[in-house]
């Protein structure tokens, strides 16, 4: 089957053909019809985050059709329309009994530390097939498995209640899910924070005061938004350390900043002026659990999630073009969520 693979960090996917994998007793393999391409896929393209071992399928945000199914596979049936949670874990150690299997140590995210979705077919655990409702596109169902999930994770880890304020850092992928999910879930008001006009229109149409930091200081701005107080929950989603210290720095007293970029570089706080005084919080965010994504679907099912100006183009599995959507991410510019449609 062909595949797009990461060959080396620091250059360019390539095409390979690679064996149609199949499944182990308790494995499912799915044809894969949607696969998003994630700003972590450039990362790992880069080098910034590794993935190992390598040649790599990259791809984590993955829905589809199952193909076939191991002899021990219980609930899982080929024809079934399906998504994938890209975590693949034991389920039988601690962190994964109290649904913490983002820490499982023998956990393997698919597309980083396993072959991955910018391919024809993928093979992954039962435990990790999540059924994909027949109103929810494919397109809509990958993505929601990276962008939409980790933005609710990212709210749910911030202790986001209704009648809060929120300001989301970055408006890809995850910051147009998360603009929708904390209107959702309550928000008394949500801005959203970039420097491309198409996304911070893209954001107000979707109910959020846009905040453009090309203008002035974006945390100037949050502050006289917000009558001098400053907002409730910082959500940043871009891994710039610039932003991870204005979502700080644009805390209200008892705030809590939840950071979900990715990125190897520091950033200062001034522990007193920016921490201590007001009780404020940093707080790490680190991929999702499957126990949120039934949510996610029955949100989108019920079109309180709108995904049809997130997917704002599909590409063919070609190497060419998988590349020149993480070019447009790594300089941050271009569609807000392109998807692979093998």
């Amino acid at each position: 089957m062909k595949a797009v693979r990461l060959i080396a960090p620091g250059h360019p996917l390539q095409s390979q053909d690679v064996a149609t994998p199949t499944p182990g007793p308790r494995d499912v393999v799915v044809r894969v019809r949607a696969a998003g391409i994630c700003h972590s896929d450039a990362h790992y393209r880069a080098g910034t985050s590794p993935a190992f071992p390598l040649p790599l399928t990259l791809g984590h945000e993955v829905a589809g059709v199952v193909e076939t199914v191991g002899t021990e596979v219980t609930k899982t049936r080929p024809g079934d329309r399906v998504c994938l949670h890209y975590l693949t874990t034991c389920g039988e150690c601690d962190w994964c009994r109290t649904g913490n299997e983002q820490f499982c140590a023998s956990g393997r995210m698919i597309g980083k530390h396993c072959d991955g979705g910018f391919a024809e077919f993928i093979s992954v655990p039962e435990r990790s097939v999540i059924p994909l409702p027949s109103p929810i596109p494919f397109a809509h169902g990958a993505v929601m498995m990276c962008s939409t999930a980790t933005s609710y994770h990212a709210l749910r880890k911030a202790r986001f209640r209704p009648g809060e304020t929120v300001a989301v850092f970055g408006v890809g992928g995850l910051g147009i899910s998360a603009v929708q999910l904390a209107r959702a879930m309550g928000a008394q008001a949500v801005y959203a924070v970039d420097i491309q006009p198409a996304k911070l229109q893209l954001a107000a149409d979707f109910g959020a005061t846009p905040v453009d930091a090309r203008q002035s200081d974006a945390v100037t701005q949050l502050r006289q938004l917000t009558g001098g107080r400053g907002v409730d929950v910082a959500l940043e989603l871009i891994g710039l350390p610039l932003t991870m210290q204005q979502a700080v720095r644009s805390l209200a007293i008892k705030g809590r900043a939840a950071l979900a970029g990715i990125t190897n570089r520091s950033f200062e706080v001034a522990p007193y002026g920016e921490l201590l005084n007001r009780e404020a919080e940093i707080i790490g965010v680190s991929d999702h659990l499957a126990s949120e994504l039934p949510q996610l679907l029955d949100w989108a099912s019920q079109k309180k999630l709108d995904f049809s100006h997130v997917v704002t183009r599909t590409v063919p599995l070609d190497a060419a073009a998988i590349n020149s959507a993480l070019d447009e991410l790594e300089h941050f510019s271009g569609s807000v969520r392109v998807v692979v449609e093998p």
